[in-house]
C-alpha cells in the first residue's frame, strides 16, 4: 500500500526556494529522430497492364519508413507524442496513460535545448513513472521524471529569459497549489504567491515580460482549513487491532475494548489493561492511508490504574511530535514526543494531542512507558484528520460509532468485488461489466461524504492505477454525477474520466459551492461506466476527497499578472490592470485559453462582462479591447495564431450581439483588419484544440494547415460546398481559404485528434494527440503503379462515400461467413471489344456520375471517367464478393437479394454490358439458409459457368456450394458436390477444377480442399494427396504456376492461427507463418526487377504479395506483406477511421506470367536474338536443302562436268536446223 504524502523520503531538498533534483540528462544539441527510410520493393508491374487494390479503408499508403504500423487510434483516453514522416504520416515516439494537454521546448540562457517539457493527466509517459509532467530528450526519445508534483498539468510556458518553466494546473508540488516553476537545471521553485487556490488553464508572455495565468481561481495561495478542524474521524473499528503484554484479566485484556469507546467509563469489556508493572503497547492497522491531525486518548481509572507516559510511532517506528494542553499544568501549551504524559485526574475525560508534523500512513502504536498504580491501560482512542475522504468501500469510511448523524458512507449497486491496494492508497471495488451494451445502470457507487462547513470546495475523485491489477486493457470510461447543493437536484453536475491510467491519478470534476451535510440534504457523488461503451470494461472506484478553498484569499477573478523580477507577491489586485480586468468579469469567470500577438494579448474562456462575453483582447497599455460583436455567444475552449489571424474554438455559433454567419463553433479573427469570418460554415458540436499540421495539399508539397479538434461529426456545407463527415478533426488550409476536403485533391487521411504541437529549429516538429496518418485519403481501391522503379498510389476512379447502412449489414455477412462485409471486396478489369472499364462490387455507396449514388457495384469507364451502377432492383444492403466476365456479359455473385425484370434474384445476377441492363435472360435464384456466391469461373473453352459459395440448391436442383450454369439452366457437377463454404476456385487445365474453403465433404471425408474432373465421362470429386496437412480452412488461394498446377492456400488453423501453403509435385509444403491473428483475404504473385535468394518456395524472380488484415512480427498491423520465401516485408497500410483496415484483392488487366528464367532482358536484345535466331534457322535450312540437292543429283548419275578446256574448234561442227527441229513432230523426244 503507498501511503499518502506528497513527497517520499528524502525525494526533494529545499533551498531557500529551491528543491533540486540529480536528473541525468544531456542537452539535445542533435536534434534528430530515429527514422529509417526502408527500401522501395523491386516490384515489377510492366506485364500486368494496370493494376488496382481493393478493400475496406479509407486511408492507405505504402510502408516506406521503418516505425509506421496500422496501430489504431487510442479511444481510451491514453495519448502519445509523435513525429511527422517527410511523406506526412506519423511516428510514435512515446505514448502516455492519459491526456497530454500541454508542451514547450525549454532553452536555457546559454542556447542550448534542455529538453521538451511535456505536461498532462498522465500518470506515465514512456513507459516511465511520471506525475503530470516530464522532460522529453528530442535526441533519443528518453523519458526524464520531475518528480515533486501531484496531480494534472494544464498549462506551460518556457521562459529563456529567465531560464525558467511555469507550471499551471491542478496539483500540488511543495508549498504551492496549482502554479509553480521549474528552475534552469536546478529543479522545483515555490512562486512567491504559493500558486492559486483552484486550476490555473493557460499561461502566456505579456509583451512587457510578465506571465498572466488564466484559470478557474478567485484568489492566491493554498487550499483553506476548515473553520472548526479535526472533524473527520478515521475509522479505527475495522482496523487490525492488536496489543502486546495485556493483562490476563477476563473482560480487560482484549485492546479491542476501547475502540468506539467514548464515554470514558471503566469496567469490563470497556477498558484494556496491561499486565502488572509492565510496559506494553497497543496497535492499529489499517486498509487504507491517511494523514491524522489529532489524536485523542481516554485514560483509564480502573482500580487505581493508569497510563503515566506515551510514545505515538507510525509503521514502521517513526515517533510522532505533538502539541497539547497540559491539564495538570494549568491546560499550558505543551510538546512531547518520547514521553507524552496522561492525566490521572478523573476529572479529566480525554486529552487531545495535535500532530505537529503532516504525515502519511497506514497504522500506528502506543508504546506505554510508565503507569499509575499497579500498570497502564486506557479507556478510549480517537484519531481525527481534516481532509475530506470517501471510500468506495463503506468499512473505511468515519466508523458508526460515531455521534454524528452524517457520517461519511457508500453505497454499491452491481457485481463490486474487493481488491487489494497493491500501491494504490486503499482497498478498493473493481466491477467487471461484459460488454456489449455497458451502460450507468450495470454498476455504480455512491459516495456520501460528511461535510462540516459549507463553502467553496474542489472536488476529486482517484482513479488506482491499472498496472497493480493487470487491468489496462479492460479500463473504460467513468461517468461522474455530482449533486453538491440543495439547488442542483434537479441538474446534477456531470463528467466524464478515463480510467486507464497505469498509476494512481486523480480528476477535479468540480469547484465550486458545496452545502454542509445535513439530515435533509447530503451532497453526493455517483460513479458508473459511461454509456454506450460496447466492449467490456472493468470499473473502479476508490474514494473523492473535498478540498475547502480559503475565502481570505478572493479578490481575483481568472486571472492574474506576475512579475517575474519581482520576489514578492504582488496582493494589491487594483494596481494591475490584467488582474482588473478579470475582477471587472462576472464572478465566476473561467479564463481557458491566452493567446499573445504583437503588443496584444487575447483572453478565451467562459465569462462575461458589460463589454465583453468570452473573448477579449488586452493591448499595449494593458486596457481592454472589445472585439466587434462583443465577443461570442459561447465558450471559447482554444486560440492560436497562424501569421495575423486568431482560429478561436469552443462552443458558440455567433458573435454576442450581431450576426456574422459561418461561426458555428470555429471561427478566424484577422487582428490586422478587427473583423471576424468563419471557416466555411463551421461544424456541428464544439472544438477543444486547435492545433498547426504541415499537410500533403499537393503531392509532394507540404503546405502548412490548422487542425480543428473536438466533439464533432460533420463540417457543414455552404452554397458551393456540401457537407461532410468527420469524426473530430477537421483540416482547414490558410492558404486556399478552405477545407482540405473540398480541395478535391489527393491528399493525405488524417485521424484521432491532435491536442499540442511545437516546432523547433533543425527538427522535425513534435505533437501529441491520438492522431493517424496512413498515406493517401483513397476510399476502399487504389490503382499501384510502378514507373522507373518507383511505386505510387493513386485513385481508380471510384469515390467511396460513408454508409449508415453497414452496421446492419455487417452482421448479417459476418454470419454467412464471407471474406469482408463492407468495402470494395472484389473487382476486374475488363478491356474486351475495346472497353476500358473497371468493375468494383462489394458493400459501399460511391459517388456515380452526375452525383448519383451507387450501391454496391459501381462500373468506371476509364475512357470517360463515368461511373455508373446496375440499375434499380437489387437491395442495398446487398454484397457483391465475385464477378466475371463472358463477352458482354457481366457475372456477379455474393450476398446479393432483389428483384430484375420480374426474376427473384438470390446470389448471382446477370448484367450486360452493352445494353447496360440486366441480361434479358437471368438464371433461376440459388436456395438456402444461407446464400453466399463466393466465386464464379468459366471452364476453359467452354460456355459452363460454374458458381462456388455457401447455398444448397440452384432452383429446384440440388447442388450444395458449387452449381454449373449453361444453356440457360444450371446443373450439378457429379453426384455429391462437396457443400460447406467454398472461398476461391481455378481451373488446372481444362477439365480439373480446383475449390478451397471450410467444410467441405468429399467421400465422407471432411477437407478444406477438393478437386473436380470436369470430363463428361468422370464427374468425379476428390480430395489431392496432402491435403490432411491443410490445419484449417481456407481463405485465399493463388496460381503459382502457368498451368495452375502449383499453387499458395493461406487461411487459420482450429486456433485461429495464419498459415501459408505451398503446393507443387503433389507436396503441400507450410511457410513461414505471420503474426496471431493475422486473416488472409487475397494472394498475388507478381514479377521482380531485382531478383532475391533461391528457395524452395518461390521463383528468384517473383514474389508474393498477401493481402488482408495482418500481423507482422516487428511491426504491428499491416494490410499488404511480400514474401519472398523466406522473410515477410511490410509493404501496403491501410485505415479505416481510426482503426486499422484491410486488403482483400490485388486486380490486374493481364494475368501474371510465371516464366522462370534466371534474368530478364530488355525487349530490344530480345528482338535482337530472336532476329539473330531466325536467320541462323534460315542459313540452316538453306544448307540442308542445298546438300539434299547434291545427294539427290549423285544418286540420279550426275557427274561433275569436265574442267579440261580445249581449243574452242575442237570437235564442233554446225548442224542443219532441219536436223535439229525436224524430229519435233515425232512422238519421240529429239535426239541430238
Amino acid at each position: 500500500m503507498r501511503i499518502p504524502r506528497l513527497f517520499g523520503p528524502g525525494a526533494l531538498k529545499h533551498v531557500s526556494l529551491l528543491f533540486t533534483f540529480s536528473i541525468p540528462f544531456a542537452y539535445a544539441s542533435n536534434i534528430t529522430y530515429n527514422i529509417t527510410e526502408l527500401p522501395v520493393p523491386s516490384l515489377d508491374l510492366s506485364q500486368l497492364g494496370r493494376v488496382a487494390l481493393t478493400g475496406n479503408f479509407d486511408s492507405i499508403s505504402l510502408f516506406d519508413y521503418k516505425g509506421q504500423s496500422e496501430n489504431s487510434v487510442n479511444t481510451n483516453g491514453s495519448q502519445t507524442l509523435f513525429t511527422q514522416l517527410p511523406d506526412g504520416d506519423f511516428v510514435p515516439l512515446a505514448a502516455s496513460d492519459a491526456a497530454i494537454r500541454a508542451m514547450c521546448p525549454f532553452y536555457l540562457q546559454s542556447g542550448d535545448l534542455y529538453g521538451v517539457i511535456v505536461g498532462g493527466n498522465f500518470t506515465s509517459l514512456g513507459g516511465v513513472q511520471a506525475q503530470g509532467i516530464a522532460l522529453f530528450n528530442i535526441s533519443n526519445s528518453a523519458v526524464v521524471r520531475l518528480p515533486g508534483l501531484n496531480g494534472s498539468v494544464n498549462a506551460l510556458l518556457c521562459d529563456q529569459d529567465t531560464n525558467s518553466v511555469y507550471v499551471g494546473g491542478d496539483f500540488k508540488g511543495s508549498t504551492s497549489t496549482n502554479a509553480i516553476a521549474w528552475l534552469g537545471v536546478q529543479g522545483w521553485a515555490d512562486m512567491p504567491f504559493q500558486g492559486f487556490n483552484a486550476p490555473v488553464n493557460a499561461i502566456t508572455k505579456a509583451p512587457n515580460g510578465n506571465v498572466i495565468w488564466g484559470g478557474q481561481f478567485t484568489g492566491l495561495g493554498n487550499m483553506s482549513t476548515p473553520v472548526v478542524e479535526d472533524e473527520q474521524i478515521i475509522n479505527l473499528s475495522t482496523a487490525n487491532i492488536s496489543a502486546t503484554a495485556s493483562t490476563a484479566t477476563a473482560g480487560f485484556s482484549d485492546p479491542q475494548n476501547i475502540v468506539c469507546k467514548t464515554n470514558g467509563t471503566d469496567g469490563p469489556s470497556n477498558t484494556w489493561l496491561l499486565q502488572d508493572k509492565t510496559p506494553g503497547s497497543w496497535s492499529a492497522a489499517f486498509n487504507f492511508g491517511f494523514e491524522p491531525t489529532k489524536i485523542r486518548i481516554w485514560n483509564t481509572h480502573q482500580d487505581g490504574r493508569g497510563t503515566k507516559t506515551w510514545r505515538f510511532s507510525n509503521n514502521p517506528n517513526s515517533i510522532l511530535r505533538f502539541t497539547f494542553n497540559d491539564p495538570d499544568n494549568n491546560n499550558q501549551n505543551s510538546t512531547c514526543d518520547q514521553t507524552c504524559p496522561l492525566s490521572s485526574n478523573p476529572s479529566v475525560e480525554f486529552q487531545d494531542f495535535n500532530f505537529v508534523n503532516t504525515v502519511g500512513m497506514d497504522g500506528f502504536t502506543i508504546n506505554i512507558s510508565d503507569w499509575y498504580g499497579d500498570g497502564g491501560g486506557l479507556d478510549g482512542v480517537e484519531l481525527f484528520e481534516n481532509d475530506i475522504f470517501t471510500y468506495a468501500i463503506s468499512d473505511l469510511n468515519e466508523p458508526s460509532c460515531g455521534t454524528t448523524s452524517t457520517r461519511a458512507g457508500a453505497t454499491s449497486s452491481g457485481p463490486w468485488s474487493v481488491t487489494p491496494s497493491g500501491q494504490s492508497v486503499a482497498q478498493y471495488l473493481t466491477a467487471d461489466l461484459n460488454g456489449p451494451g455497458v451502460n450507468s445502470n450495470s454498476a455504480s457507487v455512491t459516495f456520501l461524504p460528511d461535510i462540516k462547513q459549507a463553502g467553496n470546495y474542489t472536488v476529486t475523485v482517484y482513479t488506482p492505477g491499472c498496472q497493480q491489477d493487470g487491468s489496462c486493457g479492460q479500463r473504460g470510461q467513468a461517468n461522474i454525477t455530482g449533486i453538491f447543493t440543495a439547488t442542483q437536484a434537479a441538474s446534477p453536475k456531470q463528467s466524464t474520466i478515463f480510467q486507464t491510467n497505469d498509476f494512481d491519478k486523480y480528476d477535479q470534476i468540480y469547484t465550486g459551492s458545496v452545502d454542509a451535510s445535513t439530515d435533509s440534504f447530503r451532497p453526493s457523488i455517483i460513479l458508473s461506466p459511461l454509456d454506450d461503451q460496447n466492449s467490456s470494461i472493468t470499473l473502479t472506484a476508490l474514494r473523492v476527497r473535498f478540498e475547502l478553498l480559503d475565502p481570505s484569499s478572493m479578490g481575483l477573478n481568472g486571472l492574474y499578472e506576475y512579475d517575474p523580477s519581482n520576489l514578492t507577491a504582488q496582493t494589491d489586485f487594483k494596481t494591475s490592470k490584467i488582474d482588473s480586468i478579470g475582477i471587472t468579469l462576472d464572478q465566476g469567470a473561467d479564463v481557458r485559453s491566452l493567446a499573445s500577438i504583437n503588443e496584444t494579448t487575447f483572453v478565451g474562456g467562459n465569462f462575461s462582462s458589460q463589454n465583453a462575453s468570452n473573448i477579449l483582447s488586452i493591448g499595449a497599455t494593458n486596457e481592454t479591447v472589445t472585439l466587434p460583436g462583443g465577443g461570442l455567444n459561447g465558450a471559447v475552449a482554444a486560440m492560436t495564431f497562424f501569421g495575423n489571424i486568431l482560429y478561436v474554438g469552443g462552443n458558440f455559433s455567433n458573435t454576442n450581439t450581431t450576426d456574422t454567419p459561418g461561426l458555428q463553433n470555429v471561427a478566424q479573427f484577422d487582428a490586422g483588419t478587427n473583423t471576424w469570418s468563419g471557416l466555411g460554415n463551421g461544424v456541428d458540436g464544439p472544438i477543444t484544440s486547435i492545433v498547426q499540421l504541415s499537410v500533403n495539399v499537393t503531392q509532394g508539397v507540404p503546405e502548412q494547415c490548422i487542425t480543428i479538434n473536438g466533439q464533432f461529426t460533420q463540417v457543414l456545407g455552404t452554397d458551393s460546398h456540401p457537407a461532410f463527415s468527420v469524426s473530430g478533426l477537421a483540416v482547414w488550409v490558410p492558404g486556399r481559404n478552405a477545407w482540405l476536403k473540398d480541395l478535391g485533391v489527393q491528399t493525405q487521411a488524417i485521424s484521432g485528434q491532435l491536442t499540442f504541437a511545437i516546432n523547433m529549429t533543425d527538427s522535425t516538429p513534435l505533437m501529441s494527440g491520438t492522431v493517424s496518418s496512413q498515406g493517401f485519403a483513397l476510399s476502399d481501391s487504389a490503382e499501384l503503379s510502378a514507373v522507373s522503379g518507383v511505386l505510387s498510389l493513386t485513385s481508380s476512379g471510384l469515390i467511396v462515400q460513408p454508409d449508415p447502412s453497414t452496421s446492419n449489414f455487417q452482421k448479417r455477412a459476418d454470419d454467412a461467413n464471407t471474406a469482408n462485409s463492407t468495402g470494395v471486396v472484389t473487382g476486374l478489369i475488363d478491356t474486351t471489344g475495346g472497353r476500358n472499364l473497371t468493375i468494383f462490387g462489394g458493400h459501399f455507396v460511391a459517388q456515380g456520375s452526375n452525383n448519383a449514388n451507387i450501391s454496391n457495384l459501381a462500373i468506371v469507364n476509364d475512357a470517360n471517367n463515368q461511373v455508373t451502377g446496375l440499375s434499380s432492383g437489387i437491395d442495398t444492403n446487398s454484397t457483391f464478393l465475385s464477378l466475371s466476365t463472358n463477352g458482354d456479359i457481366l457475372y456477379a455473385g455474393g450476398v446479393v437479394t432483389g428483384n430484375a425484370n420480374g426474376t427473384p434474384i438470390n446470389g448471382l445476377v446477370v448484367w450486360n454490358m452493352a445494353k447496360s441492363a440486366f441480361n434479358d435472360t437471368l438464371p433461376p435464384a440459388l436456395k438456402g439458409t444461407t446464400v453466399s456466391v463466393n466465386a464464379i469461373n468459366t471452364q476453359p473453352n467452354t460456355a459452363n459457368l460454374y458458381v462456388a459459395g455457401i447455398f444448397d440448391s440452384a432452383d429446384q436442383l440440388s447442388c450444395a456450394s458449387v452449381c454449373v450454369f449453361t444453356g440457360g439452366q444450371w446443373s450439378r457437377p457429379g453426384q455429391n458436390p462437396p457443400g460447406g463454404n467454398v472461398t476461391a476456385m481455378l481451373w488446372q487445365g481444362g477439365s480439373t477444377l480446383l475449390v478451397v474453403g471450410s467444410n467441405l465433404t468429399v467421400n465422407n471425408q471432411q477437407t478444406s480442399i477438393a478437386t473436380y474432373n470436369a470430363d463428361p465421362t468422370s464427374q468425379i470429386w476428390s480430395i489431392p494427396s496432402g491435403a490432411n496437412n491443410i490445419p484449417g480452412p481456407i481463405t485465399a488461394l493463388s496460381p503459382a504456376s502457368s498451368d495452375n498446377s502449383a499453387y499458395w492456400i493461406a487461411g487459420q488453423d482450429k486456433n485461429g492461427n495464419p498459415f501459408l501453403m505451398h503446393y507443387s509435385n503433389g507436396n503441400f509444403q507450410a511457410a513461414p507463418a505471420l503474426g496471431p491473428n493475422s486473416y488472409t483475404r487475397g494472394l498475388s504473385v507478381l514479377s521482380l526487377s531485382q531478383q532475391h535468394a533461391s528457395n524452395d518456395f518461390i521463383d528468384p524472380s517473383l514474389t508474393l504479395l498477401v493481402t488482408g488484415n495482418l500481423n507482422l512480427p516487428g511491426v504491428g498491423n499491416c494490410s499488404g506483406v511480400l514474401f519472398d520465401g523466406t522473410n515477410y516485408t511490410g509493404f501496403l497500410l491501410s485505415n479505416e477511421g481510426s482503426q486499422p483496415g484491410s486488403l482483400s484483392q490485388v486486380i490486374t488487366e493481364q494475368s501474371q506470367s510465371f516464366n522462370t528464367s534466371a534474368s530478364q532482358l530488355a525487349v530490344g536484345f530480345v528482338v535482337l536474338i530472336a532476329l539473330a535466331i531466325a536467320l541462323g534457322i534460315i542459313f540452316l535450312l538453306i544448307a540442308l536443302g542445298l546438300l539434299i540437292e547434291r545427294r539427290r543429283r549423285r544418286a540420279e548419275g550426275y557427274r561433275p562436268a569436265p574442267q579440261n578446256y580445249f581449243e574452242k574448234t575442237a570437235n564442233m561442227g554446225r548442224i542443219p536446223p532441219e536436223r535439229l527441229f525436224g524430229n519435233l513432230s515425232t512422238p519421240t523426244a529429239p535426239r541430238v
